[in-house]
């Protein structure tokens, strides 16, 4: 019994949302479920290589989350120091006294 390729037209196009440049996780979630779609049943992807490919999703969120945490965290940092410049520079010198 042969099987015969079928091909159709009707697979999307995956491309990643924006500007192409970074993948989010709903990106990284559409490649795997088209990839385990169009999977062969009789030689299917193999499991070690499927964790390995979200475990290294998973550490490239976390990373990306680190990232945006420090950054926000930096930005604080950056208005505290302003303040206090403003508030240094408001506050008049005390007058000499004299001994």
């Amino acid at each position: 019994m042969s099987i015969n390729s079928i091909n159709t037209n009707s697979n999307p196009v995956l491309q990643p949302k924006g500007s192409g440049q970074a993948m989010d996780q709903s990106d990284f979630l559409r490649l795997m479920t088209a990839q385990l779609s169009q999977q062969d049943p009789f030689n299917p992807i193999d499991n070690q290589q499927m964790v390995a490919q979200m475990a290294q999703f998973s550490s490239l969120a976390g990373i990306s989350e680190t990232n945006t945490t420090l950054q926000k965290i930096s930005e604080q940092l950056t208005a505290q120091t302003q303040l206090l410049k403003d508030i240094k520079a408001a506050t008049p010198a005390p007058a000499p006294t004299a001994a």
